[in-house]
């Protein structure tokens, strides 16, 4: 049996590592356009200066070899030619499979701006070779200019800030991490980001830039005519799903690639994980789908089920937070419930008895409870804010009936 791995990250090492551990004798061919394995995780301690880029890769040592992978490096796919079953290169090779597994990831989008694509100092902060590139531009007094502020925009601030550098950052929506925290949470940070050196421009879009003869942006305009001087821009304003080399395919796409319970996709032995899927952007989810789909491309029939809410976490200045999914989507039917002491923030959502969101800020110990109450949709034992003093000794187990899990309280 031949394997063939597309994408050297998080799912394509994970499902790979299982092929061997599966199938002995198999061969197994990993494509990359990386040419190191990087944690994407850790590109901010990367350009932080906090770790080199070999202390970022997740592999052990002598990975490749040790399991007898032939690693394609440097190499890009650009086409799937599912009738002959072959992936083509970049470079024109066409690479003939049995299996295919697709990890090819997604890829930064950069906004529609004036002269922003085509200039040569706006860098994105998705890869390994992205954070080189911030890191040859940057330097003590440099000017920088960051365009969106998630939670990459954020890592890449404090990364900055390490270097000397004292960014400046844009968003559109009226606070900072507007996806991961609410407006209480979002707001200790910036004070903390601001302490540190950051300026902020929320409910700011950027309408133009300023060239200078050689390409490179002098100065981002915004759209309420202020200018922002800059040396280089870093664009973290979103990403899609890297599957721009299957326009002209079977294999069914939307705004990620379309798969089954089995990872499998729409044709026949080829199976896609991780971000080019859609169903889950964070590390421990890709691992375990890309360890799903190397089993049921061994003939191993085996579900990924963990499609819950997203998790976040996060560390800026010695404050930790946590949220488990959408902590700004409260319906009509939804109980708000928040805390708050001198050093935590708390809030829960609640519909029908049920936690549906909760965000800790501060103190996030013990937090393991909620993500497994939200992943159960398991019915609360208790109300208000006693919610925030759940723990698993609370329990001592519970019962499936109808398809419902119901606990057993001390």
């Amino acid at each position: 049996m031949r394997y063939v791995v597309v994408g050297a990250g998080a799912a394509g090492i994970s499902a790979a590592r299982t092929l061997r551990q599966l199938d002995r004798e198999g061969q197994i061919v990993l494509v990359s356009k990386d040419e190191k394995v990087h944690s994407r995780c850790m590109l901010h301690k990367y350009l932080g200066g906090q770790r080199t880029a070999e202390e970022i890769d997740f592999a052990p040592p002598g990975f490749f070899e040790s399991q007898g992978i032939d690693w394609i490096a440097g190499k890009a796919m650009t086409g799937l030619h599912c009738d002959e079953e072959t992936v083509e290169l970049d470079d024109g090779t066409l690479i003939p499979y049995d299996r295919l597994l697709i990890c090819s990831g997604a890829y930064y989008l950069v906004p529609p701006v004036p002269g922003l694509r085509e200039a040569n100092n706006v860098f994105g902060f998705r890869d390994l070779s992205d954070a080189e590139a911030v890191k040859n531009a940057a330097g003590p007094g440099k000017k920088a200019v960051i365009v969106g502020s998630g939670l990459v925009g954020m890592d890449a601030a404090y990364a900055l800030l390490e270097q000397g550098i004292n960014p400046v950052i844009v968003e559109m929506a009226d606070r900072i991490l507007p996806l991961q925290l609410d407006a209480p949470a979002a707001a200790e940070y910036q004070k903390l980001f601001e302490t540190h050196g950051c300026r902020f421009r929320l409910s700011a879009k950027a309408s133009g830039t300023r060239l200078d003869a050689d390409g490179n942006v002098q100065a981002l305009i915004l759209d309420s005519g202020e200018e922002l001087e800059c040396d280089f821009i870093l664009v973290a304003a979103g990403v899609r799903p890297e599957i721009r080399f299957l326009e002209n395919c079977k294999v069914e796409t939307g705004r990620a690639i379309t798969v089954n319970q089995y990872m499998e996709t729409t044709v026949p032995h080829v199976y896609g994980a991780g971000d080019v899927c859609g169903l889950s952007g964070i590390w421990p989810n890709a691992m375990k789908q890309g360890v799903t789909a190397a089993r049921n491309m061994c003939g191993i029939p085996t579900v990924y089920d963990d499609t819950y809410a997203m998790k976040n976490t996060m560390n800026f200045f010695g404050l930790p937070a946590l949220c488990i999914g959408d902590i700004n989507c409260a319906g009509d039917n939804t109980q708000v419930i928040t805390e708050e002491d001198r050093h935590n923030y708390r809030k829960a959502l609640v519909e029908d008895g049920i936690l549906k969101s909760i965000l800790l800020l501060g103190d996030i110990s013990g937090s393991g409870i909620y993500q497994y109450l939200i992943k159960n949709k398991i019915k609360l034992p208790v109300t208000g804010r006693d919610i925030f003093r759940l723990s698993f000794a609370d329990f001592y187990g519970f019962d499936k009936t109808d398809g419902k899990y119901a606990w057993n309280c001390l």
